[in-house]
């Protein structure tokens, strides 16, 4: 009687299992879209050596010859799915722009520090942005137009009698003026130990995410650990002095807005590295497009000469209100250039797209 029991209990337990497998695998399985085509490659490696070992945009040419528009492919130790259509980067960014929400890889994460405003989103991704925002106001930024022509004079100068890559020229200038920006008069003291460390993290940037000693991500952490120590002692000073400052880190430190130390160093260090490439970008297609366009180019360059031929000194706010011409060309860049080559974004739920393909 008590194998009758047991056996009968254990028959029914099994029929009950066998039943909501049954209904999982007639539910979903048959309905469920294939994920984009393409490979993953090597295990955690993934395609990571095949995007570095060549031009990336060769790479990417190629997956696109091969699979379309969309395709899957597994970089940086993160699988994801490419998009590089027109419709597709709608269908992502403003369609279902719900169902995706910012992100970055995880070693990126780790390199800008968690609490950068990228990385979040809500009540504290809102107060980050209204603090940006605030240090970059025209109260904010008016007193430091002279310093910024400044800078760009100087790396006019330092490009006489020698050939030069406009990009990273553009980025070295935007560098410099990020750091005024963030710093105000302070960075001054702090530039060169700031780039020192910057341009080590930079180049570990877009490395395999492993920490071992020697490796470029290695490097890289160690160089953004020392940036958090350096952003400390500006940060002490600062709070000993008790001076109230109108750039970015003064925004930051500002009582009212209750960041800690942390919060700050991350957000410090990724507007850093947000603000140089792409403004870099943005100047490298101004130049660009003014040299394929020599009637735009001197209507430019007269703008700017009948400005400076009733000052001797650097230019002011006002003036920069003086240049409707200068002003379109930038706004109009803005408007063609692809100033991003690419960006993240993380899927909250399975999507199906175009009836044909799953992301999960």
């Amino acid at each position: 009687m008590f194998m009758f029991i047991f056996w009968f209990s254990f028959a029914s337990i099994l029929f009950i299992f066998l039943l909501h497998s049954l209904f999982k695998f007639f539910n979903s399985s048959p309905l469920k879209l294939p994920l984009p085509p393409g490979s993953l490659g090597w295990p955690y490696i993934g395609e990571t050596f095949q995007l570095y070992s060549q031009d990336p945009n060769v790479f990417f040419a190629s997956k696109q010859l091969r699979y379309g528009s969309i395709f899957k492919t597994h970089i940086l130790g993160c699988p994801c799915v490419m998009i590089s259509s027109p419709e597709a980067a709608k269908f992502v960014l403003v369609t279902k722009a719900n169902l995706f929400k910012p992100t970055f890889p995880a070693s990126k994460e780790r390199m800008l520090g968690k609490q950068a405003i990228f990385f979040h989103q809500g009540d504290y991704h809102a107060k980050l942005r209204k603090l940006v925002l605030r240090a970059f106001m025209p109260e904010s930024i008016k007193n430091i137009v002279g310093e910024i022509e400044s800078l760009a004079v100087d790396s006019l100068k330092s490009w006489e009698g020698r050939l030069v890559n406009t990009f990273q020229e553009m980025k070295t200038y935007a560098f410099n003026v990020a750091l005024l920006s963030i710093f105000g008069k302070d960075e001054v003291l702090y530039r060169e130990d700031l780039k020192k460390c910057y341009y080590i993290l930079e180049k570990g940037y877009n490395s395999m995410p492993i920490n071992l000693p020697g490796t470029l991500f290695h490097k890289s952490m160690k160089a953004r650990q020392e940036l958090a120590e350096i952003l400390a002692k500006i940060l002490s000073k600062r709070r000993q002095m008790k001076v109230q400052h109108k750039d970015l880190l003064g925004s930051f430190m500002d009582d009212k807005e209750d960041l800690t130390d942390q919060q700050i160093a991350d957000n410090i260090i990724g507007v850093i590295f947000a603000a140089r490439d792409t403004t870099a970008s943005v100047l490298t297609w101004i130049l660009k497009y003014l040299g394929e366009n020599p009637s735009v180019l001197r209507a430019v360059t007269e703008e700017q000469e009948s400005i400076r031929q009733s000052k001797d000194k650097f230019l002011s706010w006002a003036d920069t209100k003086k240049m409707p011409m200068t002003s379109r060309v930038i706004q109009e860049t803005l408007r063609v250039a692809s100033i991003l080559s690419f960006t993240f974004r993380e899927a909250v739920e399975d999507v199906e797209y175009q009836g044909q393909y799953t992301t999960p």
